[in-house]
């Protein structure tokens, strides 16, 4: 299946813009606004097409040359607006200079962009490897002339390229940049506002509207009564559609293909546990031949690079890739499809170790069409804490009940970062973008934008770490809260308006990036309702609809994902049904509560400009692990554009 990526216009088109000089691209005279002011702005463009070079490093780059920049140009202004020009640099770039008016259409115009630049640069054959594209861009403007906007697309390009995401950037004197300072005065009016605030505020709202003659308290009964009632049946939907595992393709005729096993490490985090996480996909059986391809990054050199360079000279089939220009996940894995041979690549966290079969298993989904396969994560300390029990069960919710109840339901997936299996041409096109938090969901965004299919097979295991304290955990689902919500700011109007996708499609992103986000909103809202009613009405009527429905929802949903869970959990969980009693308890006192303070804090730190990336700590030995499973401590931080 081939991800549908751009559809501005078709290449047989006829051509409707022009190539010209990189110096006319900054001498044409810029539209007079004063004159004209229905004239739509311009902006110039700079796509810097680069790919690695045989025997040298990963960051060791070649482009095209000057004649094959002017061919690429050529081709490219069959997908130009009319008045659009586009050059070929003695670089290698090419230059554009474009018309918009929609300031947040930019980057998807330029996405687009560089997609058919892909495919033209393809057609001519410059290179046989990996395409890394750079996109970058600056607005003409009163303050910055054609020449100024020129100069710093190109080093926004630059910046593109050394992330190796396809990602359009920006820069120039127009650009605000915002890096807020982490405080406990900050994380304390945060905690606040989300606890204390959101129930006072919203009490005092309507006391005193009630003061002037306005009683909201009726529709936000009924808003209540809604939101639990749609929260409550959405889990039951999942909870029935995920008792019906989807069924495994049929084995493709034909000998299998070759695959990528890309394991991506902060080393200095698993430097006590890569050895044997390597090991372990070292003794992975797949039949048509498995690379497997370590690509990390360190601040500082150490002792198991060594025992790594020597493990990788002893097996063929190892490719040790540092990525010394990295500084995330994102860089390290888009970095691997340099080297990457496989027809279809398995993308794990260091501290995975796949089942036996998984590759042969996730092959068959592949075939039969898929773009990405998610499997089913596996918490395996679970015995060494009642947090990571907890933790061992809800990641059940997720990956046995939830993830493809959902699919089921709504017809799409959803890549979850780790134990996701890629189509090899799908993510050396879509690629992972690490100014997101959650890179995964993004990327999992964009392969719906261009008509891709994600699958969930829970039959696809992968047994991973938990974190061990409350404050890891608690980093952790800060930063995917905050990735979830960054995630639905960007992507959810421009997929809600595809017209390719189907309702039931819209309705699941409708449902999954912006229901999800202002949920935990309403839920809290419960608490100055009935507070209201009692300073008005002196009391409350327990036996009203809401609070029955209420009653429902906390009492008989919750535990029912969780009885979901005990039956689709693998066997080693299954074995533990006493686990799943104290979560559904957990989730009933207090953890569901914990995990929407969480969603409520994200949105704040997002609207206070608050873009940290803070890795997952872990301790350096599982009790509950095998003897070649540990743990990770990783003390750097990492900042998402």
């Amino acid at each position: 299946m081939s991800l549908v990526l751009s559809r501005h216009q078709s290449p047989d088109a006829p051509t409707t813009g022009r190539v010209v000089s990189p110096t006319e691209i900054i001498r044409l005279p810029v539209r007079s606004r004063l004159a004209m002011p229905t004239r739509p702005r311009e902006i110039v463009a700079v796509i810097d097409p680069v790919w690695s070079v045989p025997g040298g490093d990963v960051t060791a780059s070649a482009r095209p040359s000057e004649e094959m920049a002017r061919a690429a140009a050529e081709r490219l202004t069959r997908f130009l607006q009319p008045g659009e020009v586009v050059a070929g640099t003695p670089e290698g770039r090419l230059t554009l200079r474009l018309r918009h008016e929609d300031r947040a259409a930019r980057p998807v115009r330029l996405q687009e962009m560089a997609y058919h630049a892909i495919e033209v640069l393809d057609r001519l054959d410059v290179s046989d490897g990996v395409i890394d594209l750079g996109v970058g861009w600056a607005p003409i403007t009163r303050k910055q002339d054609p020449r100024q906007a020129e100069q710093h697309a190109t080093a926004a390009a630059a910046e593109s390229v050394n992330q190796r995401d396809h990602q359009p950037r920006q820069q120039g004197l127009h650009v605000k940049t915002r890096h807020k300072a982490v405080t406990w005065v900050s994380a304390s009016r945060q905690m606040l506002l989300a606890t204390v605030g959101s129930v006072l505020l919203p009490f005092l709202l309507l006391v005193g509207l009630s003061m002037v003659g306005i009683d909201l308290s009726g529709p936000l009964y009924w808003v209540l009564v809604a939101a639990l009632g749609v929260t409550a049946l959405t889990i039951w939907a999942e909870c029935s559609q995920a008792l019906e595992p989807p069924r495994l393709p049929a084995a493709p005729a034909g000998p299998a293909p070759r695959a990528t096993a890309v394991i991506a490490a902060y080393l200095p985090n698993e430097a006590d546990t890569i050895i044997e996480t390597v090991r372990a996909f070292l003794g992975q059986h797949y039949s048509g031949g498995l690379q497997i391809v370590l690509a990390y990054n360190t601040p500082v050199p150490l002792e198991v690079e060594d025992d790594l360079a020597r493990m990788d000279r002893e097996h063929p089939d190892l490719t040790v890739l540092k990525v010394p220009d990295s500084t995330s996940k994102a860089q390290n894995v888009n970095a691997a499809l340099r080297v990457a041979e496989g027809e279809f690549v398995g993308i794990f966290d260091a501290d995975h170790h796949p089942a036996p079969g998984s590759f042969d298993r996730a092959r068959r989904w592949i075939a039969d069409g898929a773009d990405v396969v998610q499997g089913h994560c596996v918490i395996r300390n679970g015995e060494d804490s009642a947090l990571a029990k907890l933790i061992a069960v809800e990641f059940e919710q997720i990956y046995a009940v939830s993830h493809p109840g959902r699919t089921a339901l709504y017809g799409f997936g959803i890549f979850g970062g780790s134990n996701g299996y890629w189509r090899a041409s799908a993510l050396e096109q879509i690629r992972l973008r690490g100014s997101f938090l959650t890179e995964d969901i993004e990327a999992s965004m964009r392969v719906l934008e261009a008509d891709g299919r994600i699958v969930n097979d829970p039959g696809l295991v992968s047994h991973e770490l938990a974190p061990d304290t409350t404050r890891a955990l608690w980093k952790q689902r800060m930063r995917w809260a905050q990735g979830w919500f960054q995630v639905s700011l960007r992507h959810m109007w421009p997929i809600l308006r595809k017209p390719t996708l189907s309702l039931r499609q819209k309705i699941g992103v409708a449902y999954l990036l912006g229901w999800r986000e202002v949920y935990p909103w309403i839920a809290m809202s419960v608490w100055p309702l009935f507070g209201f009613l009692a300073w008005r009405d002196g009391g409350f009527e327990l036996g009203s609809p809401m609070f029955l429905l209420l009653t429902l929802f906390t009492t008989v949903s919750g535990p029912l994902q969780t009885l979901a869970a005990w039956r689709l959990a693998t066997p080693e969980l299954r074995r533990h049904p006493w686990w799943f009693v104290g979560a559904g308890l957990a989730n009933l006192l207090f953890y569901t509560e914990a995990k929407n303070l969480v969603n409520r804090i994200a949105h704040l730190k997002q609207f206070r400009g608050e873009h940290q990336w803070v890795v997952t700590p872990r301790t350096a030995a599982s009790a509950g692990s095998t003897d070649t499973d540990r743990d990770d401590t990783r003390t750097a931080t990492e900042v998402a554009a």
